[in-house]
Protein backbone atom coordinates (compact mmCIF):
# COMPACT_ATOMS: atom_id res chain seq x y z
CA UNK A 1 0.00 0.00 0.00
CA UNK A 2 1.42 3.39 -0.95
CA UNK A 3 0.88 6.17 1.60
CA UNK A 4 1.72 9.83 0.99
CA UNK A 5 3.64 11.87 3.53
CA UNK A 6 1.90 14.99 4.79
CA UNK A 7 3.48 18.07 6.34
CA UNK A 8 3.00 18.50 10.09
CA UNK A 9 4.88 21.62 11.14
CA UNK A 10 8.57 20.99 10.39
CA UNK A 11 7.97 17.22 10.29
CA UNK A 12 6.23 14.77 8.00
CA UNK A 13 3.60 12.22 8.92
CA UNK A 14 1.20 9.67 7.46
CA UNK A 15 -2.56 9.42 7.66
CA UNK A 16 -4.15 6.10 8.54
CA UNK A 17 -7.63 5.42 7.18
CA UNK A 18 -10.58 4.76 9.46
CA UNK A 19 -10.70 1.23 8.06
CA UNK A 20 -7.11 0.50 9.16
CA UNK A 21 -7.68 2.09 12.59
CA UNK A 22 -10.74 -0.07 13.19
CA UNK A 23 -9.31 -3.27 11.69
CA UNK A 24 -6.18 -3.16 13.88
CA UNK A 25 -7.87 -1.53 16.88
CA UNK A 26 -5.51 1.45 16.87
CA UNK A 27 -6.49 3.99 19.51
CA UNK A 28 -4.19 6.86 20.53
CA UNK A 29 -0.68 5.42 20.24
CA UNK A 30 1.20 2.95 18.09
CA UNK A 31 4.59 1.34 18.52
CA UNK A 32 7.18 2.21 15.87
CA UNK A 33 9.81 -0.50 15.33
CA UNK A 34 12.91 0.00 13.17
CA UNK A 35 14.15 -3.37 11.98
CA UNK A 36 16.53 -4.37 9.17
CA UNK A 37 15.63 -1.51 6.84
CA UNK A 38 11.92 -1.62 7.65
CA UNK A 39 9.65 0.67 9.64
CA UNK A 40 6.96 -1.36 11.39
CA UNK A 41 3.88 0.27 12.90
CA UNK A 42 2.27 -1.92 15.53
CA UNK A 43 -0.89 -1.23 17.55
CA UNK A 44 0.02 -0.39 21.14
CA UNK A 45 -1.85 -2.64 23.52
CA UNK A 46 -2.39 -1.91 27.18
CA UNK A 47 -0.15 -3.94 29.45
CA UNK A 48 -2.00 -6.54 31.43
CA UNK A 49 -5.17 -5.91 29.45
CA UNK A 50 -7.87 -8.34 30.56
CA UNK A 51 -5.95 -9.55 33.62
CA UNK A 52 -8.60 -8.29 36.07
CA UNK A 53 -11.31 -10.32 34.33
CA UNK A 54 -9.05 -13.39 34.18
CA UNK A 55 -8.13 -13.13 37.87
CA UNK A 56 -11.79 -12.82 38.81
CA UNK A 57 -12.62 -15.94 36.77
CA UNK A 58 -9.71 -17.82 38.38
CA UNK A 59 -11.03 -16.87 41.83
CA UNK A 60 -14.57 -17.98 40.95
CA UNK A 61 -13.19 -21.34 39.74
CA UNK A 62 -10.95 -21.74 42.80
CA UNK A 63 -7.84 -21.71 40.61
CA UNK A 64 -6.10 -18.93 42.54
CA UNK A 65 -4.81 -21.05 45.41
CA UNK A 66 -1.07 -20.87 46.25
CA UNK A 67 0.97 -23.69 44.74
CA UNK A 68 3.14 -23.86 47.84
CA UNK A 69 3.00 -22.59 51.40
CA UNK A 70 4.29 -19.11 52.32
CA UNK A 71 6.95 -20.77 54.45
CA UNK A 72 8.17 -24.30 55.12
CA UNK A 73 7.29 -26.13 58.33
CA UNK A 74 10.98 -26.57 59.22
CA UNK A 75 11.87 -22.96 58.43
CA UNK A 76 13.30 -20.97 61.35
CA UNK A 77 11.73 -17.50 61.23
CA UNK A 78 13.62 -16.40 64.37
CA UNK A 79 16.90 -16.01 62.44
CA UNK A 80 15.35 -13.14 60.46
CA UNK A 81 14.97 -10.93 63.54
Amino acid sequence: MDVSLISIGNSKGIRLSKTLLEKYNIQDTIELILEKGYIILKPKTASRKGWEKSFKKMHENGDDKPLMADFFEDENLEEWN
